[in-house]
């Protein structure tokens, strides 16, 4: 079992930044790659970013691309998303969630831990 929280959402005026966090508690070392899906009210969940948790190796969204950074702690057991450049767009619940084997997706089906979301929300 994995168990995962985010914090670090909350109101934020367009062009601003936030810093997502999540800590992962539990088996971490099975992880094998952890990951940001956000849903916005009425929409599907999607992915926004992911990073391999033993590697360097990261993914993202093309919305995500150039304004996102995933990054992760190993010591911390701790994912990070900053996020710049903030649009009303990026709206959503923000979630955490952590894949078990490999490869790497980007399909919220393949992630079996998830976190219980933390709220983004940006005014324009």
């Amino acid at each position: 079992q994995v168990q995962l929280v985010e914090s670090g959402g909350g109101l934020v005026q367009a062009g601003g930044s936030l810093r997502l966090s999540c800590v992962a508690s539990g088996r971490t070392f099975s992880s094998f790659v952890m990951g940001w899906f956000r849903q916005a009210p009425g929409k599907e969940r999607e992915f926004v970013a992911a990073i391999k948790w033993g590697y360097s190796n990261t993914y993202y969204a093309d919305s995500a691309k150039g304004r996102f950074t995933i990054s992760r702690d190993n010591a911390k057991n701790t994912m990070y998303l900053q996020m710049n450049s903030l649009e009303p767009e990026d709206t959503a619940v923000y979630y955490c969630a952590s894949r078990t084997t490999p490869p790497a997706s980007m399909s919220p089906a393949d992630y079996g831990y998830w976190g219980q979301g933390t709220q983004v929300t940006v005014s324009s």
